[in-house]
């Protein structure tokens, strides 16, 4: 049976749904990501289609309530979080709504089923479903299956998944497809999604690569059929940033922040120096409450080098 594994990190929360001893999804939330898909803001109307919310930050103002003026002020529900792009980032997305300012519901609180929070001087059942290897393939974009490979790329207009590999070029299709929905749904990818498998003969082999795709890419989404060029496109909900976009947009806070994860696993008596690259120090230690909370849940102050 599934279940989701849990940890309250420092810097973040994390949660991975665990499966025959495997990762099927993976979630990470930062301490002070910003506005979070569910909570409720009093906010003000500054031009038309903008909110400001409590933070000073702008919000994007879906299906404006009629007779809205400029200096309004109105409660909003976030309905998507802000997204990273190079060199900007999008704006969250929200809702007017009648209902009371409320936090948005934790990374905990979101998990359906069964959950076990981990703790830090347990082993690591996280590692051992393969949390590093889900990281770096967000990180890389490099993501092996049987008898291929793919390659995540997400950029602004949608994320990129090309097909390679050895074989019959439907059966590798077809394997590939399962590889993309799995990976899809593994690294919480959502909005536009383009595949480039191998250019296939035939209408009926094309849609026999479709309907693997279908039959392991839980709903809801849409999709094209594959065209003659072997390109099809998905669409799904995207409420918020997936993990490759979220790792990538801030590599050096993520690999600080699973820094502070190895340091506070490492057990007493251990040595008590940790080598970093100089920018993740820097980092880490440009963040008093993370080495406070550090020190505070190990009992001793870290030696970072």
């Amino acid at each position: 049976m599934a279940e989701w594994l849990f940890e309250d990190g420092i810097g973040e929360a994390r949660a991975a749904l665990v499966a025959e001893g495997r990762i099927l999804r993976a979630r990470i939330v930062p301490d002070g990501a910003g506005p979070a898909l569910g909570a409720i803001y009093a906010a003000q109307l500054i031009e038309p289609g903008v909110v400001r919310l409590p933070d000073g930050s702008p919000a994007t103002l879906l299906r404006p309530p009629a007779g809205l003026t400029l200096g309004a002020r109105l409660n909003v529900e976030v309905v998507r979080e802000a997204l990273p792009e190079t060199g900007r980032r999008k704006p969250p997305r929200v809702i007017a709504t009648d209902a009371a300012p409320r936090a948005a519901p934790s990374l905990r609180d979101t998990l359906d089923g069964p959950v076990r929070v981990l703790r830090a001087h347990e082993a690591d059942a996280l590692e051992e479903a393969g949390w590093s290897e889900v990281i770096e393939e967000a990180l890389t974009g490099d993501i092996v299956f049987p008898g291929g490979a793919l390659r995540m790329t997400p950029t602004p207009a949608m994320t990129l998944f090309d097909v390679d590999g050895d074989g019959p070029l439907d059966a590798l299709a077809e394997r590939a497809a399962a590889a993309v929905a799995a990976a899809i749904v593994r690294h919480d990818v959502g909005g536009s999604i383009g595949v480039d498998f191998p250019t296939i003969q035939g209408k009926e082999a094309r849609q026999r690569v479709a309907a693997a795709l279908d039959a392991e890419l839980p709903q809801p989404f849409e999709r094209t059929a594959m065209n003659g060029f072997g390109f099809l496109q998905i669409v799904r909900p995207r409420p918020r940033a997936s993990l490759p976009e979220l790792l990538r947009a801030d590599p050096v806070g993520a690999a600080a922040r699973a820094a502070l994860r190895q340091i506070e696993r490492t057990p007493p008596g251990a040595p008590g120096g940790h080598r970093l690259a100089p920018a993740v120090r820097a980092r880490i230690e440009a963040r008093a409450d993370w080495l406070a909370e550090l020190v505070r849940r190990t009992g001793r102050t870290p030696i970072l080098q």
